[in-house]
């Protein structure tokens, strides 16, 4: 058996490690998948040839590069019987979430919150993904995902014909401190959701900080949408609204494309 390590520079969350997971799927010279999220690092135990795995990393956009390959002794492996369970739990809070946002979003007239609720959907559907395709084949699998990657970019798309007509328009300005308070409950909920899914993989508390730390995009998000709130309030301008709901936006058509690359 041979041990490839990949380095996986953009996977900075337990919902990149699962597209992986489900890019990965069904490649017969794969024994196992090990993730360090913490070091961004992939561990491939599997036979033969490595090119059709490397190839499939490499498409998923998350800056895959191998880093080493060499022989190993058969390890042993634990798999977790409890990841269908921690799976739902975490689409829950997420799907929970992309209603709180889109519906305070769309109250409040902040595109942010609008674009950060459709953050929590893209995560909903890597989970989901995953669960409904739970024993089926992998063409059923493929297509689900392609439905799920097409709706993201048309939601994404009438979020951003809405930024421009707002921007060219007269629209009152967003509320502030609803874009504020739902924006660091949607952050508590990410931190909750990359507890659960690390909880069954290790107890280190180091490697939960770290781990934390490498929620980048979803921090990223967060944070982005609490600033804009004070900036609307501040310049008395709906624009840092605007502003933050465009960078989101766009990163939900990417995340949507590595979606689509499952198929």
């Amino acid at each position: 058996m041979e041990k490839t390590i990949f380095e996986i520079s953009k996977m900075d969350c337990p919902s990149e490690e699962n597209l992986i997971r489900m890019k990965l799927d069904g490649i017969s010279s794969i024994n196992h998948l090990e993730f360090d999220i913490a070091n961004r690092k992939l561990i491939v135990f599997h036979n033969g040839e490595i090119e059709q795995i490397e190839k499939s990393i490499i498409e998923l956009s998350l800056g895959g590069k191998k880093i080493s390959t060499e022989q190993t002794d058969q390890p042993e492996f634990k798999e977790n019987t409890n990841q269908i369970k921690l799976l739902w739990s975490v689409l829950a809070i997420n799907f929970v979430f992309f209603i709180i946002e889109m519906s305070t979003g769309i109250i409040s007239k902040s595109l942010g919150l609008v674009a950060d609720s459709l953050d929590m959907l893209a995560d909903s559907f890597v989970y989901g993904i995953s669960l409904f395709a739970v024993g089926g084949t992998l063409i059923k699998k493929k297509r689900i995902a392609k439905l799920a990657g097409y709706f993201q970019i048309t939601l994404a798309i009438i979020g951003f014909v809405e930024v421009l007509r707002r921007f060219f328009g007269e629209e009152k300005l967003p509320d502030f401190s609803t874009m504020i308070i739902i924006s660091i409950l949607a952050l508590i909920a990410n931190g909750i959701c990359l507890y659960i899914l690390q909880k069954s993989k290790s107890k280190d508390e180091a490697h939960m900080k770290a781990s934390v730390i490498f929620t980048s995009n979803d921090v990223i998000i967060n944070l982005g949408v609490i600033i804009a709130g004070f900036l609307v309030h501040l310049l008395n301008s709906n624009k840092p609204d605007l502003i933050i709901g465009t960078v989101v936006f766009i990163l939900v058509i990417q995340g949507a494309y590595r979606i689509l690359k499952l198929g």
